[in-house]
């Protein structure tokens, strides 16, 4: 692989990471901020545990009590009396209904003097559940989501409507006062469906969430479907909210970083969303247009993809887009495309994302190995290790979408 474009493409990433961890985002909500009565500290996904951090640590022992929910792997250690629950990702487990139960336990029993500071990232939606059907129609239902190619929105739409705790109903159920504090892992920024909007207005209608079930043929039971029929809360009138990170600072950031390194840079779109393979087609069309071009360019894109599931395979969205692209820049020797998942994990594997260039093509031909084949069998994950292709950060902290790059010097 292009050892100076690689080089140029590490640091990009990890400056991206870095301007969008949420301890600065979290200080700079809190900082001089007073809170009246008891206040208690509920923190929920992939970036719980670091927000949670943050927010003591300003806060200097204020918090009477507690409650940080994150995915497996992403506790960094105690947190003063907070209680520490790691649960499943990106579907719901015992966990999950546990670490939602025991922040409903915590919350019955305060009044209206009292303050609930509510940390909200990414992932909240499978780490923070009480579900309103039985738990193994709460995990088939998100698997048929996720297989089905639908966005997070539509997702959320359908899994707020079956749940005791999302579409604003924790805020509903919460006597206190609830501040929360919010990154955004949602293009556009929409506080009902961060996380599935646990203490936000739902803006989402019943007759959009049933148009999905069939849309997508979901095999749900009577029960479940009677529940889409009632109507989320609307209004509440409990709750301040701020968002404090999202995926525009971090297409910013790689700008940023680019332009320092010596590229001309061209942020696309901070929405992409699209079928990963498609979005990793595309980025290498522009490739093929502008690798002659005699400049140094780096063009961004932003967002969040899907996949539809039609294999077997291990893999991930930032790993199937910069695999498709492997396919359009094969040859191309000024060239670099890489996407990655800002929290370090893409899917359900332990690398961030995937990074090629115009050899990769040709690395996996020599091994007998088809892109065509492996994209579809999802299985980008076991093909970009065998051409040094995964980005590997480990949990990062942070959840603000995904940024994809394509490099061309």
């Amino acid at each position: 692989m292009n050892k100076e474009l690689r080089n140029h493409a590490q640091k990009i990433i990890d400056a991206a990471i870095k301007d969008n961890l949420p301890d600065e985002a979290v200080r700079h909500a809190l900082t001089g901020r007073e809170f009246t009565g008891n206040l208690y500290l509920i923190a929920i996904g992939k970036a719980a545990w670091q927000m949670a951090a943050a927010a003591d640590e300003c806060l200097g022992g204020k918090v009477k009590e507690g409650l940080v929910i994150t995915k497996y792997d992403h506790s960094q250690g105690p947190i003063a009396n907070y209680r520490i629950i790691e649960a499943g990702h990106p579907v719901s487990d015992k966990n999950s209904y546990a670490a939602a139960q025991a922040a409903l336990d915590m919350v019955s029993g305060l009044s209206s003097d009292d303050t609930v500071l509510f940390l909200v990232s990414g992932g909240g939606s499978a780490l923070f559940e009480k579900p309103l059907v039985p738990e193994e129609e709460m995990q088939d239902v998100t698997k048929q989501l996720l297989a089905c190619g639908a966005d997070i929105t539509e997702m959320n739409t359908i899994r707020k409507r079956l749940s005791a705790v999302k579409g604003g109903k924790f805020a509903k159920a919460c006597p206190a006062k609830v501040v929360a504090v919010v990154l955004s892992d949602i293009l556009g920024d929409p506080l009902d469906m961060i996380a599935s909007g646990p203490a936000a207005p739902d803006k989402s209608l019943r007759e959009q969430a049933k148009a999905l079930v069939a849309k997508y043929d979901l095999k749900l039971s009577e029960k479940a479907l009677k529940l889409l029929d009632i109507e989320t809360p609307k209004q509440l009138d409990n709750v301040e909210s701020h968002i404090v990170g999202s995926v525009r600072r971090l297409c910013e950031s790689a700008a940023q970083t680019a332009a320092e390194l010596g590229y001309e840079p061209h942020v696309l779109t901070d929405q992409l969303c699209c079928e990963a393979r498609d979005a990793g087609s595309f980025l290498a069309s522009i490739a093929r247009t502008h690798a002659d071009d005699g400049k140094a360019l780096a063009y961004i894109a932003g967002g969040e993809t899907v996949v539809h599931l039609t294999g077997t395979g291990k893999g991930g969205r930032n790993q199937e887009i910069a695999l498709s692209a492997a396919a359009g820049i094969a040859g191309l020797d000024n060239v670099l495309v890489f996407s990655l998942g800002s929290d370090g994990t893409d899917g359900p594997t332990d690398a961030a994302g995937g990074i090629v260039d115009g050899s990769t093509a040709a690395c996996l031909a020599e091994q007998g190995i088809s892109i065509d084949q492996v994209l579809a069998d999802n299985d980008a994950y076991t093909a970009l290790g065998k051409a040094d292709g995964l980005i590997m950060t480990g949990p990062t902290g942070t959840n603000v979408n995904d940024v994809a790059v394509v490099l061309i010097k």
